[in-house]
């Protein structure tokens, strides 16, 4: 793998060529939905380091792959992606960030926060051509809900028995009634471009202080509620549980008040007619943020299935989808619960 990925760099950066594999570091792949891996170059050359990005035989994007590559271009001259040295529909070479990503604590540090809704502000300002005009929920069921039915139906037998089982469970995920629930999550307010995927692993602190956006390949119209949501949703995940799956979705960390710390810096951006004004948005959104929480837990669940064929990580992906498809489900009825369906 890491002659063939320096290969790749080495077609895009003429300097990189005459060196090898021995002449590099090569991180440890990492991605949830397709692999990302670091390359930095033990000699003085410039650039000194690429992010590689395999995108060959991603069956989840949300966007085709021209309206994808001409998103992620626009991103980078706007300064809001790292710069790309090399885009075609195998791979992406970026400009390698010097920093670490966030971890879950990181999320609940004030200063992180408003460099994370500055950033969010300028992306949701955007507006790239060729975009489809329906947002990321409605896409992703089209996109994801036939790999959703495959991987529960013709590939069930692939999983051992406990997984098959959950299977079960999972089944109504990809159904009409499903969608349904999610699109009433949404609040009632024009969608923008958003980033749909900011969970503390896709923002980067670099070395600097500043704060970058990372991953992009769900960015398309939504609704800004959201990008402060999904910032939030995989703070509840524990790891390294003694007993399989090894993992489990614990009580919310975060609070109100931590969603309204992060809005708030994001409405520092605008400009409000008085104290009132800027008080009745915060409060909106932070109303619309709770309710969008529960769709991080449907995203991330559908997200996970095609992933248990073939995984990246060292995961479960049928028992993530399951516990994460449960509190979605479990969510909604409590939200809903005294609430009339459409038409009754």
């Amino acid at each position: 793998m890491k002659e063939q990925i320096l290969r790749r760099c080495q077609d895009a950066l003429p300097q990189w060529r005459g060196l090898h594999t021995d002449d590099f570091e090569f991180d440890d792949p990492k991605g949830f939905s397709s692999f990302t891996m670091g390359v930095r170059s033990r000699r003085d050359i410039d650039p000194p380091a690429v992010l590689y990005r395999h995108l060959e035989g991603k069956e989840n994007a949300i966007l085709d792959f021209n309206t994808e590559r001409r998103t992620f271009l626009l991103l980078g001259q706007e300064q809001i992606a790292a710069h790309c040295h090399h885009y075609d529909d195998t791979c992406r070479i970026e400009a390698f960030y010097r920093g670490r990503t966030l971890d879950a604590d990181d999320v609940f540090d004030p200063a992180h926060q408003r460099g994370i809704a500055d950033q969010l502000f300028r992306l949701h300002q955007l507006e790239p051509d060729g975009l489809p005009d329906r947002t990321f929920f409605e896409l992703l069921h089209e996109q994801w809900g036939e790999l959703a039915r495959s991987v529960l139906s013709e590939h069930r037998s692939e999983f051992p028995p406990d997984e098959q089982a959950l299977c079960d469970d999972l089944d109504s995920i990809h159904h009409p009634d499903t969608i349904a629930k999610v699109l009433r999550c949404l609040p009632d307010r024009p969608p923008v471009f958003c980033h749909n995927d900011t969970y503390h692993g896709n923002v980067m602190l670099l070395d600097d202080g500043s704060i970058k956006l990372l991953d992009f390949e769900f960015s398309c119209l939504n609704h800004i509620a959201f990008d402060f949501a999904n910032l939030f949703a995989e703070t509840v995940m524990e790891h390294g549980l003694a007993h399989p799956p090894h993992f489990r979705i614990a009580d919310p960390r975060f609070t109100d008040a931590d969603v309204a710390s992060l809005i708030g810096f994001y409405l520092d951006n605008l400009d409000f007619a008085d104290a009132a004004q800027r008080f009745t948005e915060l409060s909106m959104l932070v109303e619309e943020t709770r309710r969008a929480l529960l769709l991080s837990d449907y995203m991330y669940a559908m997200a996970a299935l095609p992933l248990a064929l073939e995984p990246i990580q060292k995961i479960r992906f049928i028992p993530y989808a399951h516990q994460r498809f449960r509190k979605f489900l479990a969510s909604w009825d409590r939200e809903f619960a005294d609430q009339p369906t459409a038409g009754s």
